[in-house]
């Protein structure tokens, strides 16, 4: 790894120079932003150590400079107590980390370290064949033709555009996550992590470090020092998904993290400045909680400034043949079943159902026929024997939709049989067009 260092203080940089020569990286020192400058426009390096304050041109200036000039290298800024307004303005900025003098030199290890771990990540995700996995704008995040959709999708478009926080409410299995990364991947964000964290599924007394990080020695079991949620996704997105399970007591440092942009490891009395986008989701009603006390109000309004409803799919059940399309060509790939499709009978049969799992229930759904099914294609007889399960009224719902299918089917069959197959007079004497009958053919398989 090699690094440039910044910094208008002769002993500071000569030190740090020897100290990460020693430690095995390639380290050149620079005392003035404009030799930096040259030196930056003729060499590549991994990453930069920038001192906040200098006399010609202090380190936000020189971040400025870096991003008006598109320079893509992870800055470490340098930075003195009492300066931690001016870090979190360069992590706005673009700064990766900051570190406070004085520092221990094994502190700055650790974070350049970690940065040569992120960089490598990166390198390697770059290296990977992405051609064999064909990807749709929206992924699997189907968007639908209706315009109440359509008008969705450019809400969440514009949204992402921002750095606002993003609130997603919606019924379990809605595609609140999928709908989350979809955001990420159209904003300048895009290029960074997104790391998700389902709040519901942590032990209580486990969510602050998750989130934010511990100290070594912080409690029982705390043998290193971690890096939470918040730090892992320097630059980039985190979403809290279930957000209305977040203990009352760690409320607060959440609402730190939305209000001043700053976090505090467990064990440690320091604020650190974090630069991450938060996207929250629920399937609660957080208004009703905070009216109970569950929830605090002003976390709730910090949260609240985007907020988005993803309709059920029982909802928007024109929908669901597009959708079916997207799932079926992910499952195709993961099953290794190539050319999955469903007939338009078990279509129809489909679309009587009302779905109370929403999206995850039509993708399992669609994944167990799809396994079970001897062909490529879904036939309605096993979407009728799933369906029909869950009661009476449904069965009697699906029962008569898929009868009606097959009277049509045996009446169309026997026509075509008595007029030898001509098209013609078969469909003079069903009374439809020619056209109607070759799509009825074509849809049956006759």
């Amino acid at each position: 790894m090699n690094l440039l260092i910044l910094d208008d203080d002769d002993n500071v940089r000569s030190s740090l120079v020897k100290f990460l020569h020693l430690r095995g990286y390639e380290a050149q020192g620079v005392a003035h932003p404009q030799d930096a400058q040259a030196i930056l426009t003729r060499h590549s390096f991994d990453a930069l150590l920038l001192d906040l304050r200098m006399p010609d041109m202090n380190g936000l200036e020189f971040l400025t400079w870096l991003n008006q000039e598109s320079f893509l290298i992870p800055v470490i800024m340098i930075s003195a107590h009492g300066e931690l307004e001016d870090a979190v303005q360069a992590m706005k900025l673009g700064a990766r980390d900051y570190l406070t003098k004085p520092f221990h030199p094994d502190e700055l290890l650790y974070r350049i370290q970690r940065l040569a771990e992120e960089i490598q990540l990166k390198r390697n995700l770059h290296t990977q064949n992405l051609s064999q996995i064909p990807d749709k704008e929206d992924n699997r995040c189907f968007w639908g033709s209706t315009p109440e959709m359509e008008q969705l999708k450019q809400d969440l478009r514009r949204a992402s555009l921002s750095d606002a926080t993003v609130l997603l409410m919606g019924e379990s299995g809605t595609g609140k996550e999928i709908t989350a990364r979809w955001i990420h991947k159209q904003s300048n964000r895009s290029d960074q992590g997104f790391l998700p964290i389902n709040l519901g599924s942590l032990n209580a007394s486990l969510v602050e470090s998750e989130l934010f990080g511990h100290e070594k020695g912080a409690f029982t079991g705390a043998d290193q020092r971690k890096s939470g949620i918040f730090e892992s996704a320097q630059g980039g997105t985190v979403f809290l998904d279930e957000i209305g399970e977040l203990p009352l007591a760690v409320q607060p440092k959440l609402l730190r993290v939305l209000q001043e942009g700053t976090i505090r490891r467990v064990g440690n009395p320091r604020e650190f400045p974090v630069d991450v986008r938060v996207i929250g989701a629920t399937n609660q009603n957080l208004p009703e909680m905070v009216q109970k006390g569950l929830f605090r109000e002003d976390l709730y309004y910090r949260l609240n400034i985007i907020p988005f409803t993803i309709p059920p799919l029982r909802e928007r059940k024109v929908d669901i043949p597009g959708l079916a399309e997207v799932l079926l060509a992910n499952i195709s790939r993961r099953i290794g079943k190539k050319h999955l499709t469903i007939t338009s009978q078990a279509m129809d049969i489909l679309k009587t159902y009302e779905f109370p799992g929403n999206i995850r229930e039509l993708e399992n759904l669609l994944e167990r026929w799809a396994i079970l099914s001897p062909g490529s294609s879904i036939q309605p007889d096993i979407v009728y024997r799933t369906l029909a399960a869950p009661g009476k009224n449904q069965e009697v719902q699906l029962e008569s939709m898929y009868n009606l299918k097959e009277q049509e089917k045996n009446l169309i069959q026997r026509a075509l049989a008595a007029h030898g197959q001509n098209r013609t007079r078969t469909s003079a004497a069903l009374g439809i067009t020619r056209k109607t009958l070759i799509a009825k053919i074509a849809e049956y398989g006759l």
